[in-house]
């Protein structure tokens, strides 16, 4: 039932993002050229800045999410918490969402003063030829005017990184799913074969995006295009060139010089060989290796992520999903009670000590002696009692050696049943052996019968001389 609010949450938390974008499907009516107010008095910026509807929910689906990140952080700690990837994502898209709602309620507030400007100090009903500071002045213009580090502008960028963050998200809760499941696993393969497969990506890339920088450097504008003559610009050219984005005109430069323009040539064409032919398809097959390993064990790997997802949802806390969980339950209320009626016990105790401490001031070094007995056991109780509740963490150390043991033994097995090419080598050998000495005890086998039947022979051949010898005297008698 946890996992199933959550999810439910989490799917109206897309589908506000979506609706929050439905005005715009098709088309803003508004050009970047053009300002549009709900009065003449009032400043453009002041319209544009103010939160709708779907964005006042939005950022309650936020802050509840941000809390209940809180509540994980405080249960399993910082360690634990940065161990899991999901966590990093929440964070991060938590992260970018706050940073994007700040610049807009920061560009907001600014409007909201250009705003409370004109209202005390411009006594006409319309803006037109009204000459204004140019503070005030700026947050009139239009779009196409804004300065590249305005705060909106900061904000749309960063909410739109948030938004994709946000989608991608769906990808823990597939697990739960038979058909999705696998598929999924197999993507998280993948990405960590992409991940291995960047380093020696960059490293080609960046060896010719130097290379073709320092070739154009010196040509800026005696191109037919400005490709290669800044780091931008050769950056943005060979990357697009891998999905056959760029042109060969590229490296045509508007004088003869041919040898400059061979060597940009030569440099281009093997690197889209390099790149296109050797290196995206050793990372095809990279990524074909890991999926074949994902299907062999498909029912093991979809079950044993299921089971992972589903331990999430066991322990204690995070009831309620968001926004829910941000109105204080009646258990809030009883721990919040318990507490403060602990912490009233305790200032009551420690002050009757005291008035007793001040009227027997003789019997201060026993007493002293017998409430540190106390306050000992006391702790030592406390103690016990912690332990008693930090059962849960241990069993939960317990239970994942086990699953690390059960997984480590499931990859020893597998390696086990698998034949490497040295193996196959080994027992060649093997055989090969096998065979020249079988084939010398056959040789001396051979060689010890030949000389049985010589034995035998001989041994015959001299009774056969006897009996005729008999045969012949008893002729002669």
């Amino acid at each position: 039932m946890k996992f199933v609010a959550h999810a439910v949450s989490f799917t109206i938390f897309l589908g506000l993002l979506v609706v929050n974008a439905s005005d715009r499907f098709e088309g803003v009516k508004t050009l970047p050229n053009e300002t549009f107010t709900d009065y003449p008095k009032q400043i453009f910026r002041v319209k544009t800045t103010q939160f709708s509807w779907t964005e006042m929910l939005i950022m309650k689906w936020v802050l509840g999410m941000i809390w209940s990140e809180c509540k994980e952080i405080w249960e399993e700690g910082p360690r634990e918490y940065v161990l899991h990837l999901w966590n990093l994502l929440d964070f991060g898209m938590l992260s970018i969402f706050v940073a994007s709602f700040t610049a807009r309620f920061m560009a907001f507030l600014k409007a909201s003063e250009a705003q409370l400007y004109v209202d005390q100090h411009v006594p006409y009903d319309t803006l037109h030829n009204v000459s204004l500071p140019p503070e005030v002045a700026y947050f009139t213009y239009a779009r196409d005017k804004w300065w590249p580090s305005d705060p909106q502008i900061i904000s749309e960028g960063l909410y739109a990184i948030a938004v994709v963050l946000s989608f991608s998200r769906i990808a823990y809760i597939l697990p739960a799913n038979e058909s999705f499941g696998p598929l999924q696993i197999s993507l998280g393969r993948t990405v960590k074969d992409i991940f291995k497969f960047m380093v020696i990506f960059i490293m080609v890339f960046v060896a010719f995006m130097i290379g073709m920088f320092n070739l154009y450097s010196y040509y800026r504008g005696a191109k037919y295009n400005p490709a290669f003559t800044t780091v931008e610009e050769s950056f943005k050219t060979l990357f697009w060139s891998i999905f056959g984005l760029s042109e060969v005109i590229s490296v045509v430069l508007k004088y003869d010089h041919k040898f400059i323009e061979n060597i940009g040539y030569v440099l281009y064409g093997v690197y889209n060989v390099t790149m296109v032919v050797v290196l995206l398809n050793m990372l095809i097959a990279m990524i074909n290796n890991s999926y074949q390993e994902i299907e062999e064990d498909a029912d093991v790997e979809w079950k044993f992520a299921r089971a992972k997802l589903w331990l999430s949802y066991f322990d204690e806390g995070r009831t309620l999903p968001a926004p829910f969980n941000l109105v204080p339950s009646p258990k809030s209320f009883y721990y919040l009670i318990m507490r403060i009626k602990m912490c009233l016990i305790k200032l009551c105790k420690s002050k009757a000590k005291s008035c007793e401490n001040d009227m027997e001031m003789g019997m201060l070094n026993s007493k002293f002696r017998k409430t540190r007995y106390q306050a000992g056991m006391r702790n030592s109780e406390n103690l016990t009692a912690n332990n008693t509740l930090s059962k849960p963490t241990r069993y939960q150390k317990i239970m994942k050696r086990l699953i690390k043991r059960y997984v480590l033994k499931a990859q020893v097995d597998r390696e086990n049943d698998e034949v490497n090419e040295g193996e196959l080598k080994e027992i060649k050998q093997d055989i090969s052996s096998l065979r020249y000495e079988l084939l010398e005890e056959k040789s001396q086998a051979t060689g010890e019968l030949a000389d049985l039947i010589q034995q035998l022979s001989e041994k015959f051949g001299k009774n056969l001389n006897k009996d005729h010898l008999r045969v012949n005297k008893g002729k002669d008698i």
